[in-house]
């Protein structure tokens, strides 16, 4: 594939989680259900770092309707092949109640010297995401992209949020799991960079100081990919639906263009410290949709939908020339209107009194597909 070809495609990647149906529970039983599904899907699913937990891998996209192929062939055949051992899977960032000190790592070396590196912190990270890539073959120019996205995440992160609950109580977070992944060094928001060979020389001075294995190690919410020739969005929840991770991809998608078109036109990126974008980060996962966030462009604080709003306004040139707008202003607009993922768990919860109907509502709402 040309380098003009890899322009702009999507690759996604969601962690599920492994539920079972009698108790609710997390389930270890990756190793059981993982050669099942690989009989049908072969490597687009694979281990994570607990044996609770699944990934699914698309190949390259160029289109959202193909992303919406091939997670629904994804989702379905995952879920397929757990239901043979008598589990399920289900799409949320974290678990109601199931407790992190249960759950058994993968009995993998890359796992295993996580583990040994992070020690407890590693091992309370039960927590599912969503990673969505784009390609950008020019390094150069990808990172110089990564100045110009860094002030939208916040809005990405509220849209997606789905992550209420931990250990049997209500977080007050929409999204707890920012917080929790937040303990691991080299997380959240990236730097600012003035060129690639600067992003590289960060990296190797982390690798000389050995604060740093290797660079895929690197966990910021936005950062280039070590094995691909894309930018990779780290920011998300793992989304409950199908349509929302397609809407997510889009405005993703979006974003990188209309960042693209900026550094191609010399815009000068917005100099904000990497204070004010993390505390926008945590406006937005502890309030998700419900509050005001954190305007970064106009150094202010607005209605979350006000800047939802803001954003599309801004990616609208860039979705319509994808031919994306219709679809995914009408899911962003769906979202605003019914709540994101930590606001419709908590309408069960309400309306209950009882997690394991949380967890019964994500599980069929992850294979309504």
């Amino acid at each position: 594939m040309s380098p003009q070809e890899q322009m702009f495609t999507i690759g996604v990647e969601e962690e599920y989680q492994i539920i079972d149906p009698r108790t609710r529970e997390l389930s270890s039983t990756a190793h059981i259900i993982l050669p099942k599904a690989q009989e049908v899907l072969g490597n687009a699913v694979q281990y994570e770092t607990i044996l609770s937990q699944i990934e699914a891998v698309t190949p390259i996209c160029f289109t959202l309707a193909d992303v919406h192929t091939q997670l629904t062939r994804l989702r379905s055949g995952i879920s397929n092949a757990a239901g043979k051992v008598g589990k399920q899977i289900a799409a949320a960032g974290t678990h109601p109640f199931s407790h992190w000190s249960q759950q058994l790592i993968t009995p993998k070396p890359r796992y295993e010297e996580l583990v040994e590196t992070f020690g407890q912190l590693i091992r309370e990270q039960v927590i599912y995401g969503c990673h969505v890539h784009v390609g950008v073959p020019d390094r150069e120019t990808a990172t110089l992209i990564l100045n110009h996205a860094r002030p939208w995440l916040a809005p990405l992160l509220a849209l997606t949020a789905n992550s209420p609950f931990w250990l049997g109580a209500d977080t007050s977070y929409a999204d707890y799991r920012t917080g929790l992944w937040w303990t691991i060094p080299q997380s959240g928001p990236p730097p600012y960079f003035a060129s690639y060979s600067e992003y590289r020389a960060l990296i190797q001075d982390l690798i000389d100081t050995k604060s740093l294995e290797d660079p895929t190690k690197i966990y910021w919410d936005l950062r280039l990919s070590e094995r691909f020739s894309t930018i990779e969005f780290r920011i998300t929840d793992v989304c409950m639906t199908v349509s929302e991770t397609v809407m997510v991809a889009g405005l993703i998608r979006a974003l990188v263009r209309t960042c693209y078109e900026q550094v191609m036109h010399a815009v000068p990126y917005p100099l904000v410290s990497n204070d004010v974008i993390r505390a926008a980060h945590w406006r937005a996962a502890r309030y998700g949709l419900d509050e005001e966030l954190v305007d970064i462009q106009h150094m202010c604080s607005i209605p979350a939908h006000q800047l939802i709003e803001q954003m599309l306004a801004f990616l609208r040139p860039a979705l319509e020339a994808e031919g994306d707008w219709e679809l995914v202003s009408t899911c962003v607009r769906n979202v605003l209107e019914t709540g994101n993922g930590a606001t419709r768990q908590r309408k069960v919860y309400k309306h209950s009194g009882r997690f394991e109907d949380v967890v019964d509502f994500v599980v069929a709402e992850t294979n309504r597909l």
